[in-house]
């Protein structure tokens, strides 16, 4: 069986990243299609990998200019040659599933979210009175062409894979399609509770920074508590976010593994402001054994166990956010019951799922034909 990868694009290491880490060790033989690669971004897994990239890698300043050239994505995705491949497993954000997949092949997308800035986060991303003139002119005829074509191309794909029930529901509103759900995994023999670390008094975020996670909410909160946030990740945000925090909220950056894992060990609490798709940080944190205070709506609700693993705040204000840290303060965890839970999305428990259901697919679509 000769297999193909589709993903979006390797700039660094996300949750994508992760689950992409997974297929490749699944096929190991298999080349990785992607619009753009950043050389060294990635693990040793998938920097070892037959890497095949667009037209866009050589355009000029990708690094730094890479989502100015968004309507240029489906094209460049549309572009890749996958004639010969039977199967097509596209891990996709944004325009990965719209690969075009031979005619007589099995296409399974494993899907992290449709593309949000294109419809549930679209308002997040281009608030009107935050663009320019030049932008209100432009931007949403850009973005109602991307929807008409994310739309479309979702009939390329023979079978969805969510990321969790939130996402599966997305996928039903937006593409009138059924996805059948697989949780991503998280590293939980690399991520575990330190011995004899104690916890500082800290409070952690780890993210991009982008406007549906919500860190400008965490910074107010935070602002007017006095107490010390740290924020580890890199977006388009930071500027703006370092601007309104003030010296109790540090920025890290992007931080090897080692030291991420330090930092989850020793938070009092990791925090996820915004609405997650599903949110692997918050089971590296619990593989920890550190709990997790999470905005009560979308994939935090099946990562988290409220009393047990963490707490949820009910609305997207920093006074609810506030609210939800008091409460916290008075409440005792269990790090081993905290660390159990996060052991159920164990790294080999996601691949053995992943292969059996890739099997089951490809053996229903043998039997077909």
């Amino acid at each position: 069986m000769k297999v193909a990868l589709v993903h979006d694009w390797l700039t660094g290491q996300r949750g994508g990243e992760k689950v992409l880490e997974v297929l490749a060790e699944i096929f190991p033989q298999a080349p990785i299609f992607t619009l753009f690669h950043f050389k060294g971004s990635q693990s040793e897994v998938i920097e070892s990998r037959d890497i095949r990239t667009s037209f866009l890698q050589r355009l000029p300043l990708l690094k730094k200019k890479y989502r100015h050239y968004l309507p240029l994505f489906p094209l460049a995705v549309e572009l890749f040659d996958l004639g010969g491949f039977e199967l097509v497993v596209s891990s996709s954000h944004c325009v990965a599933k719209g690969a075009i997949p031979p005619p007589d092949a099995l296409h399974v997308s494993y899907i992290h979210s449709p593309i949000r800035y294109a419809w549930n986060q679209y308002f997040a991303y281009f608030s009107p009175d935050q663009l320019s003139f030049f932008s209100r002119r432009f931007i949403p005829p850009i973005m109602h062409r991307l929807r008409v074509w994310d739309e479309s191309s979702a009939a390329r794909v023979d079978h969805f894979v969510a990321n969790s029930e939130n996402v599966a529901r997305r996928v039903w509103k937006y593409y009138r399609r059924e996805a059948d759900v697989i949780h991503p995994p998280a590293d939980t023999e690399f991520f575990r509770p330190g011995t004899d670390m104690p916890k500082s008094a800290d409070y952690l975020i780890v993210s991009a920074l982008v406007p549906y996670k919500r860190i400008d909410l965490a910074i107010e909160a935070f602002n007017s508590s006095g107490e010390k946030l740290r924020i580890v990740g890199t977006g388009p945000e930071l500027r703006k976010l370092k601007r309104m925090a003030r010296p109790n909220v540090s920025f890290l950056g992007q931080v090897p593994a080692e030291d991420l894992r330090s930092l989850y060990r020793k938070a009092r609490a990791l925090l996820l402001p915004g609405e997650e798709d599903f949110g692997i940080t918050a089971l590296e944190a619990q593989a920890c054994g550190t709990p997790v205070i999470a905005f009560g709506s979308g994939g935090a609700l099946e990562s988290i166990l409220p009393g047990q693993t963490g707490l949820f705040f009910p609305e997207l204000t920093a006074s609810s956010l506030r609210a939800a840290l008091d409460k916290f303060r008075g409440l005792k965890f269990n790090e081993a019951a905290i660390r159990a839970n996060a052991a159920k999305f164990s790294r080999r428990a996601f691949q053995e799922k992943l292969t059996a259901y890739l099997e089951q697919k490809w053996t229903e679509f043998k039997g077909k034909k």
